[in-house]
């Protein structure tokens, strides 16, 4: 099943091709949908070539076929119920994975606007073990985010390797939001990075001299650190989980 704003484009592609035989470009696309960024179009047009609907023809700028037109059998989907959102403040004891929550609404229950329509490109700084440390991270790409995920001040992203954190109901490759900050409180899961070369996720508990890192699994031990040789690289704000 399709979103609405999946199937508006979809019909405006379709159109387009049919009468000039040229697929419109994505500034006329966000134009035509009341967008406000391209990167909304980029989500819908990948949506839309995930699920058969459309394909991209090679070797051809704005070359887009449309291979199928679905029929209407019900109200669309929202743009929100093929990903679910999972936000708080991650803070204290682990805690799992909410219930799903009503279109239209993020998991601390408040109305947010069609998340293509509020789409804030953030940085994707890669993998992050939530288990054994890795490399210090490096910026990658960018990855649209809904506005109303995040908080004030500047985000990054990264995606989750390893089972560490599971317990606090964050997963291999689930997708975290980051809010970059350079010091933290006592039960914050945090980006922590060690020697200025390895980077973890993990809560943050200060101990005088030490910092210990916490997991969130109870077949793996905390480790700490003098307190000179970790660095706050930012604090968990949100997830973001596909299926």
């Amino acid at each position: 099943m399709l979103t609405k704003k999946q199937h508006e484009l979809l019909l405006f592609i379709d159109l387009r091709l049919k009468e000039s035989g040229v697929a419109p470009s994505f500034d006329e696309m966000k134009d035509a949908l009341g967008l406000k960024s391209k990167s909304g179009i980029h989500r819908l047009i990948r949506a839309l070539e995930e699920r058969g609907f459309i394909r991209r023809l090679p070797h051809r700028a704005r070359a887009l076929e449309v291979t199928r037109i679905p029929e209407i059998t019900g109200r669309p989907a929202t743009d929100d119920q093929n990903s679910r959102v999972i936000q708080g403040d991650f803070k204290s004891r682990p805690r799992r994975v909410p219930d799903p929550q009503p279109a239209g609404r993020d998991a601390t229950g408040r109305e947010f606007a069609d998340s293509v329509a509020e789409v804030l490109d953030i940085p994707m700084h890669g993998r992050i073990a939530a288990g054994t440390p890795i490399e210090a991270l490096q910026q990658y790409s960018t990855i649209p985010v809904p506005s109303a995920l995040l908080t004030r001040g500047e985000h990054y992203a990264l995606e989750v390797a390893g089972d560490s954190m599971i317990d606090a109901g964050i997963f291999d490759g689930d997708t975290v939001l980051i809010r970059r900050c350079d010091n933290a409180e006592n039960g914050d899961i945090v980006v922590a990075l060690v020697d200025d070369v390895e980077a973890t996720l993990k809560t943050l508990h200060k101990r005088g001299a030490q910092v210990a890192l916490e997991p969130a699994n109870r077949t793996l031990e905390t480790q700490i650190y003098p307190a000179g040789k970790v660095k706050i690289q930012g604090r968990l704000v949100g997830l973001l989980r596909r299926y």
